[in-house]
Protein backbone atom coordinates (compact mmCIF):
# COMPACT_ATOMS: atom_id res chain seq x y z
CA UNK A 1 0.00 0.00 0.00
CA UNK A 2 1.36 3.38 -0.94
CA UNK A 3 1.30 6.42 1.34
CA UNK A 4 2.49 9.99 0.66
CA UNK A 5 6.13 10.75 1.40
CA UNK A 6 5.24 13.23 4.14
CA UNK A 7 3.57 10.41 6.06
CA UNK A 8 6.57 8.14 5.55
CA UNK A 9 8.87 10.80 6.96
CA UNK A 10 6.54 11.43 9.87
CA UNK A 11 6.56 7.73 10.59
CA UNK A 12 10.33 7.63 10.45
CA UNK A 13 10.53 10.44 12.97
CA UNK A 14 8.12 8.61 15.25
CA UNK A 15 10.21 5.47 15.01
CA UNK A 16 13.36 7.42 15.81
CA UNK A 17 11.79 8.67 19.01
CA UNK A 18 10.53 5.20 19.96
CA UNK A 19 6.97 4.12 20.56
CA UNK A 20 5.44 5.49 23.72
CA UNK A 21 1.70 5.03 23.15
CA UNK A 22 -0.41 1.90 23.27
CA UNK A 23 -2.87 0.16 25.51
CA UNK A 24 -3.60 -3.47 26.37
CA UNK A 25 -6.18 -5.29 24.27
CA UNK A 26 -8.89 -6.49 26.62
CA UNK A 27 -11.27 -8.41 24.39
CA UNK A 28 -13.14 -11.16 26.21
CA UNK A 29 -12.28 -13.86 23.69
CA UNK A 30 -11.33 -17.51 23.83
CA UNK A 31 -10.24 -20.04 21.21
CA UNK A 32 -12.59 -20.96 18.41
CA UNK A 33 -11.07 -22.68 15.39
CA UNK A 34 -7.74 -20.98 16.21
CA UNK A 35 -5.79 -20.77 19.45
CA UNK A 36 -6.90 -24.10 20.86
CA UNK A 37 -4.77 -25.10 23.81
CA UNK A 38 -3.68 -21.45 24.12
CA UNK A 39 -0.22 -22.00 22.58
CA UNK A 40 0.72 -18.35 23.18
CA UNK A 41 -0.09 -18.35 26.91
CA UNK A 42 2.64 -16.41 28.70
CA UNK A 43 3.54 -14.35 25.65
CA UNK A 44 3.55 -10.56 25.76
CA UNK A 45 3.12 -9.40 22.18
CA UNK A 46 2.92 -5.89 20.73
CA UNK A 47 0.95 -5.42 17.52
CA UNK A 48 1.36 -2.38 15.27
CA UNK A 49 -0.33 -1.08 12.14
CA UNK A 50 -0.44 1.99 9.95
CA UNK A 51 -3.07 4.67 10.46
CA UNK A 52 -5.59 4.01 7.67
CA UNK A 53 -8.79 1.98 7.99
CA UNK A 54 -7.69 -1.32 6.49
CA UNK A 55 -4.55 -1.40 8.59
CA UNK A 56 -6.44 -0.63 11.79
CA UNK A 57 -8.74 -3.56 11.05
CA UNK A 58 -5.86 -5.90 10.21
CA UNK A 59 -3.98 -4.90 13.34
CA UNK A 60 -7.04 -5.63 15.45
CA UNK A 61 -7.56 -8.99 13.72
CA UNK A 62 -3.98 -9.98 14.51
CA UNK A 63 -4.22 -8.85 18.12
CA UNK A 64 -7.53 -10.65 18.70
CA UNK A 65 -6.04 -13.85 17.27
CA UNK A 66 -3.12 -13.59 19.67
CA UNK A 67 -5.48 -12.92 22.60
CA UNK A 68 -7.56 -16.01 21.81
CA UNK A 69 -4.35 -18.06 21.78
CA UNK A 70 -3.53 -16.90 25.31
CA UNK A 71 -1.19 -13.95 24.76
CA UNK A 72 -1.24 -10.60 26.49
CA UNK A 73 -1.41 -8.07 23.67
CA UNK A 74 -0.34 -4.43 23.61
CA UNK A 75 -2.19 -2.45 20.95
CA UNK A 76 -0.01 0.08 19.16
CA UNK A 77 -2.00 0.24 15.95
CA UNK A 78 -2.39 3.51 14.07
CA UNK A 79 1.23 4.57 13.52
CA UNK A 80 1.43 7.32 10.94
CA UNK A 81 3.26 6.10 7.86
CA UNK A 82 4.76 2.87 6.60
CA UNK A 83 8.38 3.42 7.61
CA UNK A 84 7.59 3.89 11.30
CA UNK A 85 5.48 0.74 11.39
CA UNK A 86 8.22 -1.39 9.89
CA UNK A 87 10.91 0.19 12.07
CA UNK A 88 8.92 -0.69 15.19
CA UNK A 89 9.07 -4.39 14.30
CA UNK A 90 12.67 -4.22 13.13
CA UNK A 91 14.00 -2.56 16.26
CA UNK A 92 11.98 -4.60 18.75
CA UNK A 93 9.44 -1.97 19.82
CA UNK A 94 6.80 -4.29 18.34
CA UNK A 95 6.48 -7.95 17.44
CA UNK A 96 4.21 -8.15 14.42
CA UNK A 97 2.06 -6.40 11.84
CA UNK A 98 0.20 -7.11 8.62
CA UNK A 99 2.31 -5.59 5.85
CA UNK A 100 2.03 -5.47 2.07
CA UNK A 101 4.48 -7.35 -0.14
CA UNK A 102 4.81 -4.57 -2.70
CA UNK A 103 5.49 -1.97 -0.02
CA UNK A 104 8.31 -4.06 1.39
CA UNK A 105 9.82 -4.82 -2.02
CA UNK A 106 9.70 -1.28 -3.37
CA UNK A 107 9.64 1.10 -0.39
CA UNK A 108 11.75 -0.75 2.19
CA UNK A 109 14.03 -2.96 0.11
CA UNK A 110 14.60 -0.38 -2.61
CA UNK A 111 13.65 -2.33 -5.72
CA UNK A 112 12.25 -0.43 -8.68
CA UNK A 113 10.72 -3.34 -10.59
CA UNK A 114 7.91 -5.34 -8.96
CA UNK A 115 7.65 -9.12 -9.35
CA UNK A 116 4.64 -9.97 -11.51
CA UNK A 117 3.64 -13.23 -9.82
CA UNK A 118 2.08 -12.62 -6.36
CA UNK A 119 3.61 -15.69 -4.72
CA UNK A 120 7.03 -15.02 -6.22
CA UNK A 121 6.79 -11.42 -5.01
CA UNK A 122 6.11 -12.66 -1.46
CA UNK A 123 8.93 -15.19 -1.74
CA UNK A 124 11.37 -12.52 -2.85
CA UNK A 125 10.39 -10.31 0.08
CA UNK A 126 10.56 -13.24 2.51
CA UNK A 127 14.10 -14.11 1.47
CA UNK A 128 15.35 -10.53 1.48
CA UNK A 129 13.83 -9.66 4.83
CA UNK A 130 15.17 -12.79 6.51
CA UNK A 131 18.49 -10.91 6.54
CA UNK A 132 16.78 -8.02 8.33
CA UNK A 133 15.55 -10.16 11.23
CA UNK A 134 12.01 -10.29 9.88
CA UNK A 135 9.89 -13.35 9.11
CA UNK A 136 7.12 -13.19 6.54
CA UNK A 137 4.32 -15.72 7.01
CA UNK A 138 2.19 -16.86 4.02
CA UNK A 139 0.20 -14.04 2.37
CA UNK A 140 -3.49 -13.40 1.95
CA UNK A 141 -5.06 -13.28 -1.49
CA UNK A 142 -6.24 -9.73 -0.68
CA UNK A 143 -4.21 -7.37 -2.82
CA UNK A 144 -4.50 -3.68 -2.06
CA UNK A 145 -3.12 -2.33 -5.31
CA UNK A 146 -4.14 0.28 -7.85
CA UNK A 147 -7.00 -0.17 -10.32
CA UNK A 148 -9.28 1.82 -12.60
CA UNK A 149 -13.02 1.63 -11.96
CA UNK A 150 -16.19 3.03 -13.53
CA UNK A 151 -19.79 3.45 -12.47
CA UNK A 152 -22.48 0.99 -13.52
CA UNK A 153 -24.01 3.32 -16.13
CA UNK A 154 -20.70 3.82 -17.93
CA UNK A 155 -20.03 0.11 -17.69
CA UNK A 156 -23.30 -0.58 -19.49
CA UNK A 157 -22.46 2.09 -22.07
CA UNK A 158 -18.88 1.08 -22.88
CA UNK A 159 -18.71 -2.51 -21.65
CA UNK A 160 -15.01 -2.52 -20.80
CA UNK A 161 -13.85 -5.23 -18.41
CA UNK A 162 -10.05 -5.02 -18.76
CA UNK A 163 -7.43 -2.31 -19.02
CA UNK A 164 -6.61 -3.58 -22.52
CA UNK A 165 -10.19 -2.79 -23.50
CA UNK A 166 -9.87 0.68 -21.95
CA UNK A 167 -6.77 1.27 -24.08
CA UNK A 168 -8.67 0.11 -27.17
CA UNK A 169 -11.56 2.45 -26.31
CA UNK A 170 -9.13 5.36 -25.91
CA UNK A 171 -7.92 4.66 -29.43
CA UNK A 172 -11.32 4.20 -31.08
CA UNK A 173 -13.14 6.94 -29.16
CA UNK A 174 -10.57 9.28 -27.54
CA UNK A 175 -13.19 11.47 -25.88
CA UNK A 176 -14.74 8.51 -24.07
CA UNK A 177 -11.80 7.88 -21.76
CA UNK A 178 -11.54 10.53 -19.06
CA UNK A 179 -9.60 9.83 -15.86
CA UNK A 180 -9.84 11.05 -12.26
CA UNK A 181 -6.57 10.31 -10.45
CA UNK A 182 -4.43 11.39 -7.50
CA UNK A 183 -1.50 13.68 -8.19
CA UNK A 184 0.93 10.99 -7.04
CA UNK A 185 -0.61 8.36 -9.32
CA UNK A 186 -0.43 10.79 -12.25
CA UNK A 187 3.35 10.99 -11.95
CA UNK A 188 4.57 7.65 -10.52
CA UNK A 189 6.26 5.03 -12.68
CA UNK A 190 3.90 2.43 -11.20
CA UNK A 191 0.98 4.79 -11.80
CA UNK A 192 -0.44 6.45 -14.91
CA UNK A 193 2.80 6.96 -16.92
CA UNK A 194 3.72 3.29 -16.59
CA UNK A 195 0.14 2.18 -17.17
CA UNK A 196 -0.08 4.11 -20.45
CA UNK A 197 3.24 2.64 -21.60
CA UNK A 198 2.36 -0.95 -20.61
CA UNK A 199 -1.00 -0.88 -22.40
CA UNK A 200 -0.14 1.46 -25.26
CA UNK A 201 -2.86 3.73 -23.90
CA UNK A 202 -3.10 7.24 -25.32
CA UNK A 203 -4.97 9.65 -23.05
CA UNK A 204 -4.59 13.41 -23.70
CA UNK A 205 -3.56 15.50 -20.71
CA UNK A 206 -6.86 17.35 -20.99
CA UNK A 207 -8.73 14.12 -20.27
CA UNK A 208 -6.91 13.60 -16.94
CA UNK A 209 -8.10 15.42 -13.81
CA UNK A 210 -6.10 15.26 -10.58
CA UNK A 211 -7.94 15.31 -7.24
CA UNK A 212 -7.92 13.93 -3.70
CA UNK A 213 -8.66 10.24 -3.17
CA UNK A 214 -12.09 10.62 -1.60
CA UNK A 215 -13.30 12.94 -4.33
CA UNK A 216 -12.21 10.46 -7.01
CA UNK A 217 -14.71 7.90 -5.73
CA UNK A 218 -17.63 10.34 -5.64
CA UNK A 219 -16.81 11.83 -9.05
CA UNK A 220 -16.44 8.38 -10.61
CA UNK A 221 -19.74 7.29 -9.07
CA UNK A 222 -21.41 10.39 -10.53
CA UNK A 223 -19.88 9.74 -13.94
CA UNK A 224 -17.95 13.03 -13.98
CA UNK A 225 -15.03 10.94 -15.25
CA UNK A 226 -15.36 7.63 -17.04
CA UNK A 227 -12.65 5.94 -15.01
CA UNK A 228 -11.31 6.69 -11.56
CA UNK A 229 -8.17 5.48 -9.82
CA UNK A 230 -9.12 3.26 -6.87
CA UNK A 231 -7.53 0.89 -4.40
CA UNK A 232 -8.74 -2.64 -4.96
CA UNK A 233 -9.77 -3.31 -1.35
CA UNK A 234 -11.49 0.04 -0.69
CA UNK A 235 -14.97 -0.34 0.78
CA UNK A 236 -16.32 2.48 -1.37
CA UNK A 237 -16.03 0.26 -4.46
CA UNK A 238 -18.83 -1.89 -3.09
CA UNK A 239 -20.91 0.86 -1.52
CA UNK A 240 -20.84 2.98 -4.68
CA UNK A 241 -21.33 -0.03 -6.99
CA UNK A 242 -18.21 0.65 -9.04
CA UNK A 243 -16.91 -1.84 -11.59
CA UNK A 244 -13.16 -2.56 -11.38
CA UNK A 245 -11.18 -3.12 -14.57
CA UNK A 246 -9.01 -6.23 -14.66
CA UNK A 247 -5.27 -5.55 -14.93
CA UNK A 248 -4.93 -8.23 -17.63
CA UNK A 249 -1.27 -7.48 -18.35
CA UNK A 250 -0.39 -7.57 -14.65
CA UNK A 251 1.14 -4.10 -14.68
CA UNK A 252 0.36 -2.92 -11.17
CA UNK A 253 2.58 -4.22 -8.34
CA UNK A 254 1.20 -6.87 -5.99
CA UNK A 255 0.37 -5.53 -2.54
CA UNK A 256 -0.76 -8.74 -0.84
CA UNK A 257 -1.17 -8.48 2.92
CA UNK A 258 0.90 -10.91 5.00
CA UNK A 259 2.01 -11.16 8.64
CA UNK A 260 5.47 -9.68 9.14
CA UNK A 261 6.87 -10.90 12.45
CA UNK A 262 10.10 -10.15 14.25
CA UNK A 263 12.22 -13.28 13.79
CA UNK A 264 13.31 -13.28 17.45
CA UNK A 265 9.63 -13.37 18.43
CA UNK A 266 8.92 -16.21 16.00
CA UNK A 267 11.76 -18.28 17.46
CA UNK A 268 10.38 -17.80 20.97
CA UNK A 269 6.73 -18.32 19.97
CA UNK A 270 6.66 -20.46 16.79
CA UNK A 271 2.95 -21.17 17.35
CA UNK A 272 2.25 -17.68 15.96
CA UNK A 273 2.36 -19.17 12.46
CA UNK A 274 -0.36 -21.71 13.16
CA UNK A 275 -2.54 -19.13 14.87
CA UNK A 276 -2.41 -16.61 12.02
CA UNK A 277 -2.39 -18.86 8.96
CA UNK A 278 -6.14 -19.72 8.84
CA UNK A 279 -7.05 -16.08 9.46
CA UNK A 280 -4.76 -14.82 6.70
CA UNK A 281 -6.15 -17.37 4.26
CA UNK A 282 -9.66 -15.99 4.85
CA UNK A 283 -8.67 -12.43 3.91
CA UNK A 284 -9.76 -11.74 0.33
CA UNK A 285 -10.42 -8.54 -1.60
CA UNK A 286 -14.17 -8.96 -1.12
CA UNK A 287 -13.75 -9.46 2.63
CA UNK A 288 -11.50 -6.41 2.84
CA UNK A 289 -13.99 -4.27 0.91
CA UNK A 290 -16.82 -5.39 3.18
CA UNK A 291 -14.90 -4.71 6.40
CA UNK A 292 -13.47 -1.39 5.16
CA UNK A 293 -16.97 -0.25 4.15
CA UNK A 294 -18.29 -0.91 7.65
CA UNK A 295 -15.82 1.69 8.89
CA UNK A 296 -15.57 4.19 6.02
CA UNK A 297 -19.21 4.07 4.91
CA UNK A 298 -21.18 2.95 7.97
CA UNK A 299 -19.01 4.66 10.58
CA UNK A 300 -18.32 1.59 12.73
CA UNK A 301 -15.27 1.19 14.97
CA UNK A 302 -12.37 -0.68 13.27
CA UNK A 303 -11.64 -2.88 16.29
CA UNK A 304 -15.27 -3.86 16.69
CA UNK A 305 -15.51 -4.64 12.97
CA UNK A 306 -12.48 -6.92 13.32
CA UNK A 307 -13.90 -8.65 16.40
CA UNK A 308 -17.31 -9.19 14.81
CA UNK A 309 -15.66 -10.77 11.76
CA UNK A 310 -13.42 -13.03 13.84
CA UNK A 311 -16.47 -14.25 15.79
CA UNK A 312 -18.63 -14.64 12.68
CA UNK A 313 -15.92 -16.74 11.01
CA UNK A 314 -15.64 -18.93 14.10
CA UNK A 315 -11.98 -18.11 14.65
CA UNK A 316 -12.70 -16.94 18.19
CA UNK A 317 -15.54 -17.09 20.67
CA UNK A 318 -16.65 -14.32 22.99
CA UNK A 319 -17.02 -14.76 26.74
Amino acid sequence: MRRPLVLLLAGALLAGCGLTSGSPMVDDVRPGSIGRGEPLKGADLTVVSKEFTEQLILGAIMGIAFEAAGAEVLDRTGIQGSVGTRAAVENGDADATYEYTGTAWITYLGNSDPVADPHQQWEAVRKADAKQGLTWLPPASMNNTYALAMNRANYRKYGTRTLSQVAALAKSDPGAVTLCVEGEFANRADGLPGLKKAYGMSVPAGNVTQMDTGIIYTQTAKGACTYGEVYTTDGRIKSMDLVVMEDDRKFFPNYNAAPMVRTATMKKWPAIAGVLDPVTKALTNSVARELNAKVDVDGEDPHQVALDWMVAKGFVKEG
